[in-house]
C-alpha cells in the first residue's frame, strides 16, 4: 500500500457572504412588521381606573387619544393634572384645533367614524374630564371612549 503525503499546507477556504445581505433585510422586515410604534410620547402620568365590562376598540387607527394625567417632571410642571394632545401639553381650549386638525388629516369617508379616547388617570378629579368633555361636545366629538384597564368583580358580601 501507498502513503499519501500532504505536499504544503492547505488553507481554509473563504466563507460565502453573497447571501448575507438577504438574510440582514429579511431581519429588517421583520423586526419592521412586528414592531408596534408607539402613538405619542407620554409626559403626564396615566395609570388608568379598572373595569369589569371592558370592550376592544374595533379600529383604534379611527382614535384620537387625549391624556389626562401629573406630569412625570413634577419638579418642572408641578403636581396638578395636565393635558397632553399627541407629543405636547395643551389647555383645554386647544381640544377644538386638536379634533378639527385630526379630523383634516382623515380621510372623508373614515371623519364620521371617528371617535375620541380619554386616557384619565384614575386620581384625576372629574372637574377637569367635565371641561374636555364639553368642548368635544361644542366642536361635534360625540364618539367618547374611555381607556381603562382590566379589575377584578367586587363580590358582594
Amino acid at each position: 500500500m501507498a502513503r499519501f503525503k500532504k505536499e504544503g499546507k492547505r488553507e481554509i477556504p473563504a466563507i460565502n457572504t453573497g447571501s448575507m445581505s438577504d438574510i440582514i433585510f429579511m431581519f429588517l422586515f421583520f423586526f419592521m412588521v412586528i414592531t408596534n410604534m408607539r402613538e405619542a410620547t407620554l409626559f403626564v402620568k396615566v395609570l388608568p381606573p379598572q373595569a369589569t365590562e371592558i370592550q376592544k376598540l374595533e379600529k383604534k387607527s379611527l382614535a384620537s387619544s387625549v391624556y389626562v394625567g401629573e406630569p412625570m417632571k413634577s419638579a418642572m410642571y408641578g403636581t396638578e393634572p395636565r393635558i397632553q394632545l399627541n407629543d405636547q401639553f395643551a389647555e383645554v381650549k386647544d381640544i377644538r384645533e386638536f379634533v378639527e386638525k385630526e379630523r383634516a388629516a382623515r380621510n372623508e369617508i373614515d371623519r364620521p367614524l371617528l371617535s375620541t379616547t380619554l386616557k384619565v388617570d384614575g386620581n384625576v378629579k372629574m372637574g377637569i374630564v367635565t371641561d374636555i368633555k364639553q368642548e368635544l361636545r361644542q366642536v361635534g366629538a360625540f364618539k367618547i371612549t374611555y381607556a381603562t384597564r382590566r379589575g377584578k368583580a367586587k363580590s358582594d358580601e
